[in-house]
């Protein structure tokens, strides 16, 4: 019966003139999940709220559009099933089940091999000790959240945020909560290879006075996840209004960090008894210490030299 209401609803839908190439608000239809994400990212102020709802949605979960029919999925994003057919519309799809597609490809891509690594410790998950239980549960769920890293991460924005990082005279580090593991690791392997920079700490509510002295000169590294909640946001704006160039990694595209940074790398991390991975974050956290090193290698020493290497 579910799966005739929805054939219907997406029937009567498509029979608006909404399905061309170019959707209704006027965006290309995507071919691939990436390509849908990343216009997903600079469309965001665009988007009607209800079609805004989808797409956050889709960011923290974009396995389970490759699974089900329009009413299964509308329940699982607490959306009505028009909304989801109105949302492949207006990427240019003719219905939801054509843009249900793309989730299903990226699903055979991604999946499959995270699984297969996942494997070893369903003996343990299945365990009759609990401890052992809580922790390869958690260790499944790091392994999980690394896995999907290497075909999820947006290069060319991995690229402008190393790059941006670069170019800095001073780098801040800004992040509160969960997000300040990873910007004190980083403040330390950043300072360990001679790079400059300044962990913002907001300790005794000083996060304003630690940002005094950034300039346009300088770069800020702002993490932050929902439900932003911490001060990153805000101490990212006023970085930003003293002419920083102010970078992100944050979670979805709802982040307020993304109205303020130049360039932001999405990580999106699964969650095992209410708290969320940092496994991802952190080993982008390091890739971007590298990634700026090597940059200031080759400013200094030329493309493909290093300290050894050069004459």
């Amino acid at each position: 019966m579910e799966k005739r209401t929805a054939r219907a609803l997406e029937a009567t839908l498509a029979a608006h003139p909404l399905g061309d190439p170019e959707g209704a608000l006027g965006y290309t239809r995507p071919r691939t999940y990436e390509e849908l994400r990343a216009l997903l990212s600079s469309a965001t102020v665009r988007l009607p709220r209800q079609l805004r709802e989808v797409a956050l949605y889709v960011a923290r979960n974009p396995g389970d559009f490759a699974v089900g029919n329009t009413v299964e999925i509308s329940k699982r994003a607490r959306v009505q099933p028009s909304t989801l057919v109105r949302f492949a519309q207006a990427f240019g799809f003719p219905g939801f089940s054509e843009l249900q597609d793309i989730f299903k490809d990226y699903v055979k891509m991604n999946w499959p091999e995270a699984r297969d690594r996942a494997d070893p410790l369903a003996k343990a998950i299945a365990a009759d000790n609990p401890d052992l239980r809580i922790i390869a549960g958690m260790v499944h769920t790091s392994i999980a959240s690394l896995s999907r890293v290497p075909d999820g991460i947006d290069l060319a924005s991995f690229d402008a945020v190393a790059s941006g990082m670069a170019d800095a005279e001073t780098i801040y580090l800004i992040g509160s909560k969960r997000a300040f593991p990873v910007t004190m690791y980083m403040g330390i392997a950043l300072s360990q290879l001679g790079i400059k920079n300044s962990l913002v700490d907001n300790f005794g509510s000083l996060g304003f006075e630690q940002l005094t002295f950034a300039s346009a000169s300088d770069a800020v590294l702002a993490i932050s996840f929902s439900p932003y909640n911490s001060i990153t946001p805000t101490l990212a704006t006023r970085a930003a209004q003293s002419g920083a160039a102010v970078f992100a990694i944050t979670d979805t595209i709802a982040s307020p960090l993304i109205l303020t940074a130049s360039a932001w790398i999405g990580i999106n991390e699964p969650d095992f008894g209410g708290f969320r991975s940092l496994a991802a974050t952190l080993a982008v956290g390091m890739s971007l210490v590298l990634g700026v090193s090597r940059r200031r290698q080759e400013i200094k020493f030329g493309p493909g030299m290093s300290r050894r290497g050069s004459t």
